[in-house]
């Protein structure tokens, strides 16, 4: 029975962990670290005729119903000196036609597709600007981004920055979206710590800066070429910064069928990405970068969904072998907490919801997505092309 209640403490302590007590630890370390050098302060951005010459690179496939009001949103961008790229490796669909009528456009364009990486190689092998901001189509910019994440790279020492992903709803009620924005709100909590700590771990495609010298070309079955490319960067030496002040709004999944696409795509791409990363895990190499490589990413992607699985029958055996109180209190912790994530999913599938049921639904709907990601990690082996998930 020892050995069994070990195993339960190991897998309670990595949910918990991987979920509420990383973020816990990560703020306390952030305040002991404002004590002893404070807050940190924005940099100072030079006048506009001394900024440097910035690239904005859109890849994109087959978005011919989304290229006008893209357009629309970077005309809005205030920077000064931007330059307007899209790549459209693959499209055959009038995405090309449709940028033809803007003369700010520069558009690099390869008959065949063979997915988003392959399109970011082709891209930035061509484009000679070093400060390169990277973002989808169907993502929308607030006016200063550029300005603020140019703000970011005055520090030598950041490699990439990192915009926050803002996801909206079409209407009241679209689960998928609600869901997804109340993901990327706890997300973008850790990824502020993080960067403050030391450095964000991974930065999001709709909006992700680099500078072009560092970068390494990517192979073209990378499912997660953000990720992989920023944290490269880090393995490197240097850091990727968040800002808050330049972000991405987009609208979320249509439905949680749409929304499961994704979450299978990235739970794949993040194991594919762990393995290519591993060294990274080494505390003797870079011990700040291992604690929150694996407590922020490692753990959520590999290790806690299997943990959490083990806990149900563990700790059924443990109560029916009388371990001692604790147990049958967690396990009927454990009932409510899926009951509830039960009602939640009766609830959204019948058009209705409750907030405080929907969040266990989602919490569950995310691991088991991971599980899903080994099959779709087996039959993507060779190729970084994937279907894109509808949206709201």
């Amino acid at each position: 029975m020892t050995i069994l209640k070990v195993l339960f403490w190991i897998c309670l302590f990595l949910v918990f962990y991987t979920y509420i007590g990383y973020g816990i630890l990560l703020w306390l370390l952030v305040c002991v670290k404002r004590i002893f050098k404070g807050k940190p302060q924005k940099k100072q951005l030079p006048p506009d005729d001394e900024l440097p010459e910035v690239t904005l690179m859109i890849c994109a496939y087959n978005e011919q119903d989304i290229v006008d009001i893209k357009m629309e949103n970077t005309r809005q961008l205030s920077y000064p000196k931007l330059h307007v790229v899209w790549v459209t490796d693959g499209s055959n669909d009038s995405t090309n036609d449709l940028l033809a009528r803007y003369q700010e456009v520069e558009v690099i364009y390869s008959p065949e597709r063979r997915g988003k990486t392959a399109a970011l190689n082709h891209g930035l092998s061509l484009v000679k600007d070093e400060l390169i901001v990277m973002t989808d189509a169907n993502t929308m910019l607030n006016p200063e981004a550029i300005h603020e994440i140019v703000r970011c790279f005055m520090d030598p020492q950041i490699a990439c920055v990192s915009g926050e992903k803002r996801v909206m709803a079409r209407h009241e009620g679209q689960s998928a979206a609600e869901g997804e924005g109340l993901y990327w709100k706890y997300e973008s909590t850790l990824k502020r710590l993080d960067s403050e700590f030391y450095s964000v771990m991974g930065a999001p495609g709709e909006l992700c800066a680099i500078r072009r010298s560092l970068y390494e070309p990517m192979p073209e079955n990378a499912l997660l070429d953000d990720f992989v490319i920023s944290l490269r960067m880090v393995d490197r030496g240097y850091k990727i910064a968040y800002t808050s002040d330049a972000y991405a709004m987009e609208y979320g999944s249509a439905n949680l069928t749409e929304e499961s696409k994704r979450k299978r795509r990235i739970a794949a791409g993040g194991l594919q990405s762990i393995w290519w990363l591993r060294k990274m895990m080494n505390p003797f190499r870079q011990p700040v970068v291992a604690f929150q490589f694996v407590s922020h990413r490692v753990l959520r992607w590999s290790i806690t969904p299997i943990a959490l699985l083990l806990l149900i029958p563990l700790n059924v055996v443990l109560v029916l072998l009388k371990g001692g109180n604790i147990y049958t209190w967690i396990w009927i912790l454990q009932l409510l907490f899926y009951l509830a994530a039960f009602l939640g999913w009766f609830l959204e599938k019948n058009g209705k919801k409750n907030m405080i049921l929907y969040v266990p639904y989602y919490f569950l709907f995310m691991n088991l997505n991971v599980f899903q990601g080994f099959s779709y990690l087996r039959s993507h082996r060779s190729s970084g092309a994937w279907e894109k998930a509808k949206r709201g």
